[in-house]
């Protein structure tokens, strides 16, 4: 017995199947109305892994991973949007981030996607190579960084980085008859700039405000040196706040600043915390 003829038929449950030919015959379900009248001030995606490359100060480039958020508003008409444009956008640049190519990539989301107001999001880890005090043995240092940017009726952009130190209390050592307590820090800055800025020269400036750097290898004369260093440097997390943000004043680029300092408290069960922000043309109380 003939099985039943089924060529040039397509059978696929009870669905359509939609013709191989493009995707413009299909529906576009994204641009739908919506008839809820909300319009959405952010869509888009992430915490999207990848691999990117940035400027190195010293060794021209870096290659990193990093996180990305992108995002568009949306109108009150539209159902949603384009998801698979923002994967598409970042391919195009082939992971090339710098604060040359943020602007065309937000131009980019904006026109692709039809939108008013773009927004990108780029955190990645970045290393350098530091000596140890005496012994000049090198080891790598991870800094927490990161690219954000908004683009609407104008561009606005923002380097954010995070520097961990060590202080050494002032309280303590003054009260104690040897030693003080210590404890790792961290400082997060974020800054806006009018001109090219290099990650380095933050990072240099912040880690000049601690009591010691923190390095990746130290031997025993450098962990003498560190020691010996930071007893004879204390420093409140409230001294750090304000030393970082004399420092970063004589950075000429720099046109507004938010500084963090905390410390995870040795001897305690809570941090310490300061906080302070500027902006250019400000008048400052501190000493310069």
């Amino acid at each position: 017995m003939n099985k039943p003829e089924m060529a040039g038929k397509d059978i696929v449950g009870t669905k359509t199947r939609w013709p191989e030919n493009g995707a413009g015959s299909l529906p576009d379900v994204q641009s739908l109305v919506d008839d809820r009248n909300i319009p959405l001030e952010r869509v888009g995606i992430k915490n999207i892994r990848y691999p990117i490359v940035v400027l190195d100060k010293t060794k021209k480039h870096q290659h990193t991973v990093a996180n990305v958020n992108m995002y568009v508003n949306l109108p009150r008409e539209f159902k949603g949007t384009h998801m698979s444009r923002f994967v598409e956008i970042l391919n195009e640049y082939q992971g090339e981030i710098s604060v040359s190519t943020f602007s065309g990539i937000l131009a980019e989301m904006k026109r692709r996607l039809n939108a008013q107001d773009a927004h990108l999001e780029v955190d990645f880890p970045y290393f350098i190579e530091k000596q140890a005090p005496v012994t000049g043995i090198t080891g790598l240092l991870e800094y927490k960084c990161g690219i954000y940017g908004t683009l609407s009726d104008r561009l606005d952009m923002a380097l954010h980085v995070h520097v961990p130190i060590t202080t050494v209390c002032p309280c303590s050592k003054e009260i104690s008859l040897y030693g003080a307590h210590n404890q790792r820090g961290e400082v997060k800055v974020a800054v806006r700039f009018d001109r090219f800025l290099w990650l380095e020269d933050i990072i240099v400036a912040v880690e000049r405000c601690s009591s010691s750097e923190v390095y990746s290898v130290l031997k025993r004369p450098d962990e003498k040196f560190v020691t010996e260093k930071a007893y004879e440097n204390p420093m409140f997390v409230e001294d750090v706040a304000r030393c970082v943000s004399e420092r970063l004043r004589l950075i000429s680029e720099i046109t507004w600043c938010y500084i963090e300092a905390e410390t995870f408290e040795s001897i305690h069960n809570h941090s310490a915390y300061a906080m302070t922000t500027w902006k250019k043309g400000e008048l400052c109380h501190l000493n310069l």
